[in-house]
């Protein structure tokens, strides 16, 4: 997949457990860690501006962009 979720990597950043982010947006637990694990096909921007708000970061620290290679002939 060449979106590669981050959000590990900020949660662990600010020293903030997966309960405790899941709890001020107001999803589940679950929800958080399929979200962490790549395994969701979309994200709402609702969702993702609420994420952003209480990591204090910028949607490009959670959300990156690997293309995927191309095999050689």
């Amino acid at each position: 997949m060449p979106i590669i979720i981050e959000l590990d990597v900020m949660l662990a950043r600010r020293k903030m457990r997966s309960k405790e982010l899941a709890e001020r947006i107001g999803i589940t637990e679950q929800n958080v860690s399929l979200l962490k694990s790549g395994k969701v096909k979309g994200v709402r921007f609702e969702t993702l501006e609420k994420i952003c708000e209480i990591l204090e970061c910028q949607p490009g620290d959670i959300l990156i962009y690997e293309p995927e290679s191309v095999g050689a002939d």
